[in-house]
């Protein structure tokens, strides 16, 4: 699972740069999220204009990478393509991320 990550102010950028978030790579992906974002600022989006297709088993991932993170750390989403967009919001989970149509977006709001 390709990950790569920025920081961006007090905001870290973390791109999945796969195409699919899905039960194959679940763990895979938990873990590489665990080690990018160790350490770092509060606030953690997660890019995934390169993800175009995601299951129950990719958003428990994204969940799970959510709930490792420590206390005050907050994980929100930007750039989803439509098909993962449609995902998020047919599973309600567009109520417990933060979703952000750019990176700029995701960046000038500052979650406290």
């Amino acid at each position: 699972m390709n990950l790569s990550s920025s920081i961006i102010g007090a905001t870290q950028i973390i791109t999945v740069e796969e195409a699919r978030i899905d039960a194959a790579v679940a763990i895979q992906f938990k873990d590489r999220m665990r080690e990018v974002s160790d350490g770092g600022p509060a606030r953690i989006v997660l890019n995934l204009c390169n993800v175009d297709f995601i299951d129950s088993s990719g958003l428990g991932a994204i969940v799970a990478a959510m709930k490792q993170l420590e206390d005050g750390r907050t994980l929100d989403l930007c750039a989803l393509t439509p098909n993962v967009d449609k995902v998020f919001r047919l599973t309600r989970m567009d109520t417990i991320f933060g979703i952000f149509d750019t990176i700029d977006d995701a960046v000038a709001q500052r979650s406290n």
